[in-house]
């Protein structure tokens, strides 16, 4: 086994040691599991990096856990992709194990550990070669997220959190459904030879294999907050602490990321009579979320409402790119996917620092007395409003050209960047009337 291959499975490994360590060793240390989280994190980010350059050059090196040959045995796959979205979580997990430094590790029990467990299973439903194990990490993922929008208590979080739970256990549900009826027809759920057996299936079991194949996309759907299933994500992450929120950019980025892993690899254009079986979905469900996300940025009435929808409305640019299913279309989806991430997250912890200066008016975007020292903070918003909406210089604005480029050979163009250019008008405009009135229009 290469170096590489042995170090495929650090970033799943890394996470969930760590975190066994904080509960088992340093349980009632905060201060040395602050120390611990941000080495740990700090590593993680080491590894991803080092693993993105082994993979730049376009080398695919799988991991076979136990040694078991695939398909019979559970097998990780790094590549260009998975490479990318490491390095983006651990950048993401670094980033926040050091900005919860400032306090909101303290408002509950047990923040570093569900962070790390967190990170483990977003790496793992990146590096996963198998739908099943997908499936395993992200009930992992899951089950950390549960905890950390809970973290800090209050009956908003409560809510919040059950209605969560309960959506992601329906999500669960049909995911298992999915996963037993492609099993059921193909004896196998790894995706390389689900790849080179979908094609041969039988025309008797055409009809069941495509019903698990569109289960997955309502999963994958949900998880990446396609219109209509896109309702929990506003009081979910409104209600969660900021960088919790910061850090589920990266939860709606595994949905994206499925849609484009399953349905390019196993139901891509040489899957026979299941052939692009997502592509007259996956389109029309991203115009629908533009113009959803866009029209309640435009109504928000507190900030942290307003950075949700926004994060509804770049899903939506992000899957109308990747709905294309051709080149050009994943060249900038994945470009616009990275932008998306960090400037989303961003945005959430500039609004937590605005909501904790802003006194009883919190995030609410109403007048209030000026801030001290508000001008930086001012300043910052209006970058991140920049950066969000895709206005030039930042890149954003490249991340959506790209996107208008991808399309213009589509079918059904002119739809596709008449909503995406009027949607982009509504979110500059609804960015706007928040900033003006949160840090322009001051009391006495």
């Amino acid at each position: 086994m290469t170096p590489v291959a042995a170090a495929v499975v650090l970033p799943i490994a890394l996470p969930a040691l760590t975190a066994a360590v904080m509960l088992l060793v340093f349980r009632h240390r905060r201060d040395i599991q602050r120390i611990v989280a941000v080495g740990a994190t700090a590593a993680l980010l080491a590894v991803a990096v080092l693993l993105y350059a082994a993979a730049r050059g376009g080398d695919v090196t799988p991991y076979y856990l136990g040694d078991w040959p695939a398909p019979f045995g559970i097998v990780l796959v790094l590549d260009r992709l998975s490479a990318v979205m490491l390095v983006l979580t651990a950048l993401l997990g670094f980033s926040i194990a050091l900005y919860s430094l400032g306090g909101w590790d303290t408002r509950g029990r047990h923040f570093h550990p569900l962070l790390q467990f967190q990170l483990m299973g977003l790496n793992g439903a990146f590096l996963t070669g198998d739908v099943f194990n997908l499936f395993v990490f992200f009930e992992v993922m899951l089950i950390a997220s549960y905890g950390l929008i809970l973290h800090g208590g209050g009956a908003r979080r409560l809510t919040a959190g059950l209605n969560y739970v309960a959506i992601n256990l329906i999500g669960s549900t049909l995911f298992l459904f999915a996963v037993g009826l492609i099993y059921a027809v193909t004896g196998t759920l790894n995706m390389a030879d689900l790849a080179a057996k979908v094609a041969a299936v039988a025309p008797g079991d055409v009809a069941l294999l495509r019903t698990g194949a569109l289960l997955l996309l309502v999963v994958f759907g949900l998880k990446a907050a396609l219109v209509p299933l896109h309702w929990w994500l506003p009081g979910a992450y409104a209600a969660a602490p900021g960088p919790v929120a910061a850090l589920f950019m990266m939860m709606t980025k595994v949905g994206a990321y499925s849609i484009l892993r399953v349905y390019v690899l196993v139901f891509g254009a040489d899957a026979g009579a299941l052939a692009e079986v997502a592509a007259p979905f996956v389109l029309p469900a991203a115009l629908a979320t533009l113009v959803v996300g866009a029209s309640g940025v435009l109504a928000s009435r507190s900030l942290l409402t307003l950075a949700c929808f926004a994060v509804v409305w770049s899903m939506g640019t992000l899957l109308a790119a990747l709905g294309l299913f051709d080149r050009g279309g994943t060249a900038a989806g994945l470009y616009y996917l990275v932008h998306s991430t960090l400037s989303g997250a961003a945005l959430f912890l500039l609004i937590d620092i605005l909501a904790r200066r802003r006194g009883r008016a919190a995030d609410r975007i109403v007048p209030t007395a000026a801030m001290v020292s508000g001008a930086p903070v001012a300043a910052l918003f209006f970058v991140a409003a920049i950066a969000v909406a895709g206005l030039p210089p930042l890149s954003g604005f490249l991340g959506k050209l790209l996107v208008l480029e991808a399309s213009g050979s589509a079918q059904g163009a002119p739809i596709v960047w008449g909503v995406l250019l009027a949607t982009s008008l509504m979110v500059i405009l609804g960015f706007a009337r928040a900033g003006s009135t949160v840090l322009w229009k001051t009391l006495p």
